[in-house]
């Protein structure tokens, strides 16, 4: 499949949708840093209560996944994404609340988190199939690329600025800035000049035949004749090695590494650099390696830069083990930054605009059922065989879900 890429401006109200998801993509990277920092060191957990927290993150996309994608099909898109964005503000507000209580417990925050998790999967499946909406499908590569790259720098900047957050003022109270963004996010998406949405479906009246019967016609597509069975088994692999990775790197760092937040934080953003650049190249070796090849490229890169940062371990602590860690985070950012715009348009480029959102839910769900099943087993096995073991599998599994792409039509595949 080959579209021609045409070098004209994205629609006005691309931008608006853009700095909404920047500036909350900035705000979670605060988040990201600031949980994981919560548990190990305000709430004294380890490798295992990281892995819990992050199964609660994804839970929902297991859960609920599915039923959500069929949901949001039926209905404007835009009003969701507004109303999810301020329900998350109150519920990331609610932890530095319960922690100036006294309150806050890890089961509570589980809690929030899971209830967090929810509200997101609701406004990934509005937000990720607005996009089609909003842009022409000869420039969903280009959009994605944007927003990639806005993705990147708030990888970039967000540990940093939370390391030093959380110096100041303490991990619970730095998650204030992402409950902040999320407000902004809701006014962008609010103030949106209008794009044409359908009316909500006549059928949109809970029927449970019918919306089993919407569920099925969303799996049949994506795992049946549309071309996208593949890549869902490769990104489900790629998932569980980067499930290993997240529960895996924060406890590495602080027990093993003997780093601050500060210089982890430092250490996410070298990843957010790699990410910038990876989102930057991504339309030029998309043209050279096409779409295929630029992901089987990434996934490959991926297991690289794992092996780098498990090299770590094995020089003096501190910052020169930060400098080896960066230098691993920034490898495995920069294929991420290559590979998201390239696996985006190609599932969006092969979806009907009435399929997006169950298409998009459907892929997340198992994604996120992944993380839900590795992540407790990561922390588990970091804790119980060592940080090395677990960093080197998951080194492995990228390799693998590499080969299942390279070994498809996919490797072949060029959307442009």
């Amino acid at each position: 499949m080959n579209l021609r890429n045409r070098r004209v401006d994205l629609p006005p109200g691309f931008r608006r949708f853009w700095w909404g998801e920047a500036v909350s993509g900035f705000g979670t990277a605060v988040t990201l840093l600031a949980l994981q920092t919560l548990v190990v060191v305000t709430l004294h957990g380890g490798a295992v209560e990281v892995g819990w927290l992050s199964s609660a993150r994804w839970l929902p996309y297991l859960v609920l996944g599915l039923v959500v994608g069929a949901l949001v099909d039926r209905v404007r898109r835009r009003p969701v994404m507004v109303a999810t964005d301020l329900i998350r503000a109150i519920l990331l507000g609610a932890i530095p609340v319960t922690w100036l209580l006294g309150v806050l417990t890890f089961p509570l925050l589980l809690v929030i988190v899971l209830l967090f998790g929810t509200v997101t999967l609701v406004n990934d499946a509005a937000s990720m199939s607005f996009v089609p909406r909003l842009v022409p499908r000869d420039q969903l590569q280009r959009a994605h690329a944007r927003l990639d790259g806005a993705d990147a720098v708030a990888q970039t900047a967000g540990p940093a600025v939370a390391g030093a957050l959380i110096r100041v003022i303490g991990a619970p109270l730095a998650v204030l800035v992402d409950a902040i963004s999320y407000l902004f996010s809701a006014a962008m998406v609010a103030t949106l000049r209008s794009v044409p949405e359908p009316a909500a479906a006549s059928s949109a009246k809970l029927d449970v035949r019918a919306l089993t019967a919407e569920i099925r016609d969303g799996v049949r597509w994506v795992y049946g004749g549309s071309g996208l069975a593949r890549l869902a088994a490769g990104t489900h692999t790629w998932f569980a090695a980067q499930a290993t990775l997240l529960v895996a790197v924060a406890p590495y760092a602080f027990l093993q590494l003997d780093l601050s937040a500060f210089q982890l934080g430092l250490v996410y953003g070298a990843a957010g650099v790699g990410a910038l650049g990876g989102a930057v190249l991504s339309t030029t070796l998309g043209h050279r390696l096409g779409t295929g090849g630029a992901i089987i490229c990434a996934y490959a890169v991926s297991g690289g830069a794992v092996v780098v940062m498990l090299a770590a371990g094995f020089v003096p602590a501190g910052w020169t083990a930060a400098a080896v860690l960066g230098v691993g985070q920034f490898g495995h950012g920069w294929a991420m930054g290559l590979s998201n715009s390239h696996e985006m348009t190609y599932r969006q480029a092969l979806t009907p605009d009435g399929l997006q959102a169950r298409t998009n839910t459907t892929m997340r769900s198992l994604n996120r059922a992944v993380v839900v099943v590795v992540s407790p087993l990561a922390g588990l096995a970091a804790d119980r065989l060592g940080f090395a073991p677990t960093l080197a599998a998951a080194a492995m599994i990228f390799v693998v879900a590499a080969a299942i792409l390279a070994l498809s039509p996919i490797r072949r595949a060029r959307i442009s």
